[in-house]
């Protein structure tokens, strides 16, 4: 085959959904067909067996992970109709001797996976003298949702062997496109297709990419950009998801409706009314911050209201939110600033000036540091720990492309539950 291949991972646990995704894929571009680690552990070698069915002009790749009992892995994979076997780099020396064994024996090539790999470059160095067939550049999906990247892994490695190179993890259009210019000959792509409404245009797009490399620019951002960007594409449920249902503040109502807002909080305690400290703290903001009022709950009397929010769209604060009432609700709404309260309520309070700004608070039922990231729309608010926003930020995007791909399995015609296999998966 000539030009980069594209092999898309079927990591899915429910086999007729993994059929369906992987021909929509194919007739966007897709070479090979990855029986994923999560859908073999889900469905066994029958996995393997009916994308060889179903697909008989591509190579079908098992993504074992073979970290023990090489051969007889191989085995029973090469039978079940595999062309590609994945073994884990990291399993012994006698694991992956006996899996190169078998592959000549069964006539399948045998793809060792860089997953987890201390000393990846002498690890290849070792892998190509024992027989390897490909070596796979890879960045694990919870490691990904942390900053790591395939293409950096493969930058480690390239350019020093003499068999094929593959790059997996994460990897869209441009990311894939970055790794054929850094010598990946396989693009082992996941979620970017699998999970996408159209399959076969989200193959196509990174087909075009990695056929015509250099038309793909990456640009450069500051790691708190991204981080905006990310939350901004998804929904505060999205984001309570990715933390195990964690996070969510209590009882906030939109009071501007349908909006959106992400950044770092700035954190205010007050006490009942005592507005002084809520507005200083609007001076102390820097653009693009939110700030989160402790008002102690006081749903009597209100720290907040228009003159303020005007004076947050005037240093491009994100967003408001209190625990506590607000009012001139009718303005506040004219200006679209999102502002999030527990309460409406006419009555102003008394700049007196206690309370503090920057510490560590409560609000609506969760801790909130200055620094940490808040994220609302009209589902609610919130609060992300400052040390895992970008992670989590990943985690929602995923959780978000899951729930596209199971819409659009709806829209055609099926039920959730269906989908989803529940009976299959309920707890025994």
């Amino acid at each position: 085959m000539s030009g980069p291949i594209l092999q898309v991972a079927l990591d899915l646990t429910e086999l007729k959904r993994a059929v369906q995704i992987g021909k929509e894929a194919v007739s966007g571009g897709a070479d090979w067909i990855e029986a994923g680690t999560p859908l073999i552990k889900s469905e066994g070698m029958n996995a393997v067996r009916t994308l060889k069915a179903e697909f008989p002009g591509h190579f079908i790749v098992a993504d074992m992970k073979i970290a023990d009992t090489g051969a007889l892995e191989v085995e029973m994979a090469a039978k079940a109709g595999a062309d590609v076997v994945c073994v884990l780099a990291t399993s012994d020396d006698s694991v992956i001797e006996e899996a190169v064994r078998a592959g000549r024996l069964y006539g399948v090539k045998i793809m060792a996976d860089l997953l987890n790999t201390t000393d990846p470059l002498k690890r290849s160095e070792e892998l190509e003298k024992m027989g390897v067939d490909i070596i796979a550049a890879h960045i694990g999906i919870d490691q990904q949702m942390k900053g790591m990247n395939a293409v950096d892994l493969l930058k480690e490695i390239s350019g020093s062997f003499n068999i094929l190179i593959g790059a997996a993890g994460g990897l869209d259009h441009k990311t894939a496109a970055e790794a054929v210019m850094n010598g990946a000959d396989i693009l082992l792509v996941g979620s970017s297709i699998t999970k996408a409404a159209d399959v076969k245009a989200a193959a196509r797009k990174i087909r075009d990419a990695i056929d015509n490399p250099e038309l793909e620019k990456e640009e450069k951002r500051s790691r708190d950009d991204e981080i905006k960007d990310l939350f901004l594409s998804v929904s505060a449920p999205n984001i309570t998801d990715a933390m195990h249902r964690k996070g969510a503040m209590a009882g906030l109502i939109s009071i501007c409706g349908d909006v959106k807002m992400a950044g770092r909080a700035l954190t205010v305690n007050t006490v009942a009314g005592d507005w002084a400290k809520p507005v200083e703290a609007i001076d102390k903001a820097n653009e693009g911050d939110v700030i989160v009022i402790n008002n102690q709950r006081a749903t009597h009397i209100s720290p907040w209201g228009e003159l303020a929010t005007h004076s947050c769209l005037n240093k491009g604060i994100a967003g408001v939110v209190i625990d506590g009432a607000v009012r001139d609700v009718d303005d506040i709404k004219r200006l679209g600033v999102p502002v999030f309260a527990t309460a409406i309520c006419p009555n102003a309070g008394e700049p007196k000036g206690f309370g503090e700004i920057g510490a560590e608070i409560s609000c609506c039922g969760q801790q909130v540091r200055t620094g940490d990231w808040i994220v609302g729309d009209e589902s609610g608010v919130v609060v992300v720990p400052k040390e895992r926003a970008y992670e989590i930020a990943r985690r929602a995007l995923e959780v978000k492309k899951h729930e596209i791909r199971v819409r659009e399995e709806i829209k055609a015609g099926k039920t959730l539950s269906i989908v989803m296999e529940l009976k299959k998966w309920e707890k025994q």
